[in-house]
């Protein structure tokens, strides 16, 4: 699951670089000091990484890119809303990315990816609708509403639909697997289980 932690640290640290910009532009109404403080607190977050000399994902270098490329933007224009479209950008990349077929099935435990490699499939492709929905609404804040309401809205909406589209897809693909896994028949179940190195579960003797 690393790479869909990746996604999920990525995202959670750009809309904080974002939602800093947000503060600052909110106190004190000058985008030209609220982008620097935002290219600032993107390039610390991979200074930090650096320092501690953590690997760094292309795509958090690209968020870097947006980062100053947005905030050089917002600086020479005094417009604000090249941050804010920021995130759209990110959002389409990985959403693009999540439309790999299986994409998400390479890591799930064994046992689901046996039994239920499709509802696993099925989940990326939700992942990926989520990416695409998020950039939308994204764009659409970015030019119809003002500030604050762009803040409080995806910061609300980012957290919730993130959270909700974990547990489902959680939930769903647990459910099944344990759905089919039961209704194999004994022998055929077992088999499967020891081939992926787990231990079958004891069964009763059969009558005499």
């Amino acid at each position: 699951m690393k790479p869909f932690l990746t996604t999920v640290t990525l995202l959670l640290s750009d809309l904080a670089a974002s939602l800093v910009f947000v503060i600052v532009f909110s106190a004190t109404d000058d985008p030209v000091l609220s982008a620097c403080v935002g290219m600032f607190i993107g390039i610390s977050q991979l200074a930090v990484q650096l320092i501690r000399k953590t690997p760094i994902d292309s795509m958090q270098w690209l968020s870097l890119g947006l980062v100053l490329v947005s905030g050089a933007a917002t600086m020479l224009t005094g417009d604000p809303r090249f941050v804010l479209f920021k995130p759209s950008v990110i959002y389409l990349i990985i959403g693009a990315a999540m439309l790999k077929p299986g994409w998400m099935n390479r890591y799930l435990p064994a046992i689901v990816k046996a039994v239920a490699a499709d509802i696993g499939m099925l989940t990326g492709y939700a992942w990926a609708g989520l990416m695409f929905a998020s950039a939308a609404l994204n764009a659409y804040l970015a030019v119809s509403t003002d500030v604050a309401i762009w803040a409080l809205t995806m910061a609300s909406f980012a957290i919730a639909s993130k959270v909700v589209l974990f547990l489902g897809g959680f939930g769903a693909i647990r459910l099944v697997t344990r759905a089919r896994v039961r209704a194999m028949p004994a022998d055929q179940r077992d088999a499967l289980l020891i081939s992926i190195g787990l231990t079958p579960t004891a069964r009763p003797p059969a009558s005499a």
